[in-house]
């Protein structure tokens, strides 16, 4: 019987790992930039040096979970249909090949209509279900949004938004970029940029309007960057409504979750906000019988 497990959300840019006993409690924690991305391939010696670092025996299991099981991770794990509950994640836990006690969790895939997919997101849905958030819709804000509704503890529909992909490609270059650079946060830009995404113009429409705005002198070029903010977060709010009522729970970044609560609030949905690393100690606790 392991006593301890360690746990590792690896991601495509950014790796966070936690060291956990069976008691729930976190032994250790370590978050790096070591990422898909970062690794060349080489998951195993990443693997190996991450658990020198945090002084975790070959003995003690390893779960991880996010793009690490994608087609360009470590190995390809294949998506669990949403009419598998979260709470039998464990039981489909993936052996990764040539490394013993090392497994990867499967993401889902939704193919009723929309297709849609979600790799690591899971795992913290898992947490939020033993925390006892069963139902309802869970909003995971970062490089790619997921709304989430749970029905009975399953994933009952899933939604994704490149929400974060989108505005870091325009602050790195096109026509937006310039006016988006070095501007600081500015909530009154913020609640604009939610505003205009009511309008429910087309994105790249809206998008334009942004320099618009600046070269007419409508908008100061300082609040460009937080209007673009509000504008997409606020388009997911803005498709949200036609299939989301009452309170969400949100499952991300102090930064994030504050802008999303924000956005909430503008739109009249009552929001509450999750410590990530809560959720995803609370999901390892289901693992330590399936390894």
């Amino acid at each position: 019987m392991h006593t301890q497990l360690l746990g590792i959300d690896w991601g495509t840019s950014n790796r966070r790992a936690y060291l956990v006993g069976r008691d729930g409690k976190c032994v250790a924690r370590h978050a790096d930039d070591q990422g898909m991305l970062a690794v060349g391939g080489d998951f195993a010696g990443s693997l190996a040096a991450l658990r020198a670092h945090m002084q975790v025996a070959d003995s003690v299991p390893v779960v991880m979970s996010g793009m690490v099981g994608s087609a360009s991770g470590w190995q390809e794990v294949p998506y669990l249909d949403t009419k598998v509950p979260l709470t039998d994640l464990p039981a489909h836990l993936a052996p990764v090949k040539g490394q013993a006690n090392c497994y990867i969790v499967p993401g889902y895939c939704t193919r009723d209509g929309a297709v849609d997919v979600m790799r690591g997101e899971e795992t913290q849905l898992l947490g939020a279900v033993g925390r006892g958030l069963l139902d309802g819709w869970v909003v995971l804000p970062g490089t790619h949004s997921k709304w989430v509704y749970l029905r009975a503890g399953k994933v009952d529909q899933l939604v994704t938004y490149m929400t974060g992909e989108l505005f870091s490609m325009l602050a790195a270059g096109g026509t937006l970029a310039a006016l988006m650079a070095g501007a600081p946060d500015d909530e009154t830009a913020f609640g604009a940029g939610l505003h205009e995404a009511r309008r429910a113009r087309p994105l790249s429409n809206a998008l334009f309007g942004v320099r618009a705005r600046v070269v007419s002198k409508t908008m100061a070029a300082a609040q460009a960057r937080s209007f673009v903010s509000g504008l997409l977060i606020g388009t997911e709010f803005v498709a949200a409504q036609g299939h989301a009522d009452g309170a969400i729970d949100i499952i991300g970044s102090p930064a994030l979750s504050a802008r999303y609560q924000s956005a909430a609030a503008h739109f009249g949905m009552p929001a509450r906000a999750h410590d990530p690393d809560d959720v995803y100690l609370a999901a390892l606790a289901y693992f330590f019988e399936s390894v």
